[in-house]
């Protein structure tokens, strides 16, 4: 045995991905995503603990609270099998009914998991010069388009507290600690746009802290992407990016 899918196959309340969403997980590799940061990473390595003892199948009800770093406030039930499951089928969308900006507009990506990944291939490499920072330098793919440079730090909320204040920004890390100390350096430092993956759930209580911090979190948006699309990581980079290439484009003069 050599793979094994990770499917969602329930979920109650917000959730990253819905029920039917799977990944294929080998010793060196994986395809496809549930979503969720730590919720991956555990599922991945519970994966490859069962391909190691030889176990085909198991399930599992995790809720998506402080033991996961995470605060969706829902539940999803993992299942894992031998059975081949249909994993996201990855694409690049194009942009014919946008107008490019005349000039690349800076754009930092914080995190370079499968969003991070999804983001890099929408965006079009004539409207941005992309800034992409990880904690791990191994999150980080064997190839850096061109008009990317990749940035490892242990410490990414310092290095926001000195990003450019007319950078746009996209915050998908593994943590929400992480995803909520950058909100708040960023708001700090100034930005052209602060964009952050989550749920409402998430967002609500990142607002109230924010707040409590004496922070103003209205530049914030979140949740980034379009619903309409779909939660996969390529249908929200689309709709994010889209989203950005609309904003930058020229204001008509009345």
């Amino acid at each position: 045995m050599t793979a094994l899918w990770v499917e969602i196959i329930a979920t109650r309340g917000s959730a990253p991905r819905d029920a039917g969403t799977a990944m294929q997980v080998t010793p060196q590799s994986i395809s496809g995503t549930i979503g969720g940061g730590t919720l991956e990473h555990r599922a991945i390595a519970t994966a490859r603990k069962m391909l190691e003892s030889g176990q085909t199948r198991h399930s599992e009800t995790l809720p998506l609270g402080p033991n996961l770093g995470q605060c969706c406030g829902g539940v999803v039930t993992l299942q894992y099998t031998d059975e081949p499951r249909q994993t996201d089928v990855v694409s690049v969308p194009d942009w014919p009914q946008v107008r490019l900006p005349d000039t690349p507009q800076k754009l930092w990506l914080w995190g370079a998991g499968h969003v991070g990944r999804a983001v890099m291939r929408a965006a079009p490499s004539q409207a941005f010069e992309i800034t992409w920072i990880d904690s791990d330098q191994n999150r980080f793919p064997s190839h850096i388009p061109a008009h990317a440079r990749a940035v490892p730090t242990h410490d990414m909320p310092r290095l926001a507290g000195h990003a450019p204040q007319d950078a746009h920004h996209l915050i998908f890390t593994y943590a929400h600690d992480i995803d909520l100390a950058l909100c708040a350096a960023l708001l700090k430092r100034g930005a052209a746009s602060i964009g952050l993956i989550g749920s409402a759930t998430k967002w609500a209580r990142f607002r109230k802290r924010l707040t409590a911090s004496g922070l103003d979190p209205a530049p914030v948006t979140c949740p980034i992407g379009d619903k309409a699309l779909g939660k996969s990581p390529d249908q929200i980079a689309k709709g994010v990016i889209k989203a950005l290439l609309v904003s930058t484009q020229p204001k008509a003069i009345a």
